[in-house]
């Protein structure tokens, strides 16, 4: 399949190659890592859409490049990481599993000790590149609700499929999906 969507998005277009990732399912592969140009032109425009927060918080490693910007932004000093597993330096690391539309197994993820007492009690946003079944993210919040933080908003910027018919989500637009 060598065909490809168009998306604009906070100004910014790009050409993404529709890729199949099951038998009749394909989707638009997104990938912010490394474009700079759209991650700086989305990142404000989300911040505008968010309520006052203490922390961001993303899972590794497509988020971080947003939530890095976001936090630059909104002059928030540190950002929390959802690791994709267990660091030996970690203490008492909180962990969840998550299987989501683009890694089709069975994922984990963990918070680390420390930074689950910084969240305690604190307001957090929870933060993708594109919210899409929703799965990653609830493993996120199953994280952040573990350490004791209150999740005020889900953003991300792009709602996938049914994700942008949601109203418990932030984005700037919808992509598609491609049944096959």
């Amino acid at each position: 399949m060598n065909e490809c969507y168009e998306l604009n998005v906070a100004g910014v277009t790009r050409q993404l190659p529709i890729i199949q990732i099951a038998p009749s399912l394909a989707i638009a592969s997104f990938v912010i890592l490394g474009d700079c140009e759209l991650v700086t032109a989305a990142a404000p425009l989300l911040a505008e859409k968010l309520p006052q927060v203490d922390y961001l918080v993303t899972a590794e490693a497509k988020g971080i490049p947003l939530v890095q910007e976001l936090s630059r932004l909104l002059g928030l000093p540190y950002y929390i990481v959802a690791r994709k597993s267990v660091k030996p330096y970690m203490e008492q690391p909180l962990v969840d599993e998550v299987n989501s539309i683009t890694t089709q197994k069975t994922q984990t993820l963990c918070l680390d000790g420390k930074d689950a007492l910084a969240i305690h009690g604190k307001r957090v946003a929870l933060v993708d590149d594109v919210i899409s079944t929703g799965e990653s993210l609830q493993a996120i919040e199953r994280l952040v609700e573990k350490a004791g933080a209150q999740v005020v908003a889900r953003a991300a910027i792009l709602a996938e499929g049914d994700a942008a018919k949601r109203d418990d989500i932030l984005f700037l637009e919808p992509l598609p999906l491609f049944p096959l």
